[in-house]
């Protein structure tokens, strides 16, 4: 059995090569927490997660100081138990934010050992559903100066001619009627069978005025809207959904399975973003894509490509992967020595052990935040 020997934590901020800008806030760099776990058989886990465009070390405080020190010696296959263990003894620090993000890191690094340690792709060893590709969107529509609705049409157009049958744009950050015109470009130029998404990013305070936009919005027939309010507001989620032709879709900041319970009873979501990154790892991402299926919710996972490729892989209810043709807002892929193809549309999952790709130590070093690059705990 694989038995936990040592876990290596480093944070890291990467930089963008262009300030962007959503509905809410604008990002200049980014910062990433990143796992390595090994047990004394000589097998390697990695886990890793955005923590925000500041203060990286954070999860990584959480990671050394609450969470390391406990797993050493432990059964890495005893997944279920170590969870519960970590979650128990953090519970005062905070069932959410940097704290399960740290969680969840862990987490992802132990399936990605235990897939490793029986020389399986991560997505064979959770039980597959598909074996050898999974539906993706292409993610952009970031808003950059001078960037006209003409340009984001002729993004969203190049997007398509590399095969992709679904799109999405970031809204909300200005009127109602320029976002309009924005939309309208997408659709003009992608024509009427490719998939629009929308995100909000927690744009809106209140109904009338995310009105004002859904109803401008409906006639070029968005598959969905994307985070219309902010998390916490489960109720105002609910309400738009009842008032719009449009899909309600959100979770990528949500955490455990509780939050997601509510979220779906009180009809806050149709489609589920969730973020196994963020919302306590796969353990809990698989607890809630199978709540989510009995209820007859679909998952498209938020971020991380390579991350939840697999996942939606091993997921019935799993409809699409978010992608990122470039670096230049998910810029995590400078971090890692092997990067996932796509065809047609779709991502083609890899072959090799586990996640099938490893951190590249040179990028790591790079853009490591503090002097040393990797903290070790034994």
């Amino acid at each position: 059995m694989p038995i936990i020997h040592s876990i290596e934590v480093a944070a890291v901020s990467v930089p963008l090569d262009h300030v962007t800008s959503f509905s809410t806030r604008t990002v200049s760099e980014r910062h990433y927490c990143l796992v390595k776990v090994r047990s004394k058989d000589g097998h390697e886990g990695i886990g890793f997660c955005y923590v925000g465009s500041a203060a990286g070390e954070l999860v990584k405080l959480a990671v050394e100081q609450l969470f390391a020190p406990k797993l050493i010696g432990q059964d890495s296959h005893r997944t279920e138990g170590i969870w519960q263990e970590m979650y128990t003894d953090s519970i005062l620090q905070g069932r959410s934010g940097s704290v399960m993000r740290a969680i969840s890191i862990l987490d992802i690094a132990l399936w990605d050992l235990n897939a490793h340690s029986v020389n399986l792709p991560l997505h064979r060893y959770l039980g597959s559903f598909v074996n050898d590709r999974v539906p993706a969107y292409a993610s952009g529509g970031y808003y950059l100066d001078g960037k006209t609705p003409a340009k984001l049409g002729k993004e969203m157009e190049g997007y398509v001619k590399l095969g992709f049958k679904a799109v999405k744009m970031k809204t909300g950050r200005l009127s109602p009627r320029e976002e309009e015109a924005r939309l309208k470009a997408v659709r003009s130029a992608v024509g009427p069978d490719i998939i629009v998404t929308m995100d909000a990013n927690n744009a809106w305070r209140d109904i009338p005025t995310a009105m004002e936009y859904m109803k401008r919005f409906e006639q070029y027939n968005p598959y969905w809207m994307e985070e219309p309010f902010s998390p916490d507001a489960i109720d105002l989620h609910a309400r738009l959904a009842k008032l719009t032709t449009i899909t309600i879709a959100t979770g990528e900041i949500e955490v455990g399975r509780w939050r997601h319970r509510d979220l779906v009873e009180q009809g806050g979501a149709e489609i589920l973003q969730t973020d196994a990154a963020v919302c306590g790892g796969i353990s809990e991402w698989r607890k809630i894509a199978a709540y989510a299926d009995v209820k007859g919710i679909t998952l498209s996972p938020h971020w991380f490509h390579d991350l939840h490729a697999p996942l939606v892989a091993a997921t019935p209810n799993a409809r699409f992967v978010e992608f990122f043709v470039d670096d230049q807002v998910l810029n995590f892929r400078r971090l890692i020595n092997k990067q996932l193809k796509f065809k047609d549309g779709d991502l083609i999952l890899h072959t090799t052990p586990g996640l099938g790709f490893g951190f590249d130590e040179k990028a790591v070093k790079k853009y490591a935040i503090g002097k040393n690059t990797w903290t070790t705990i034994k």
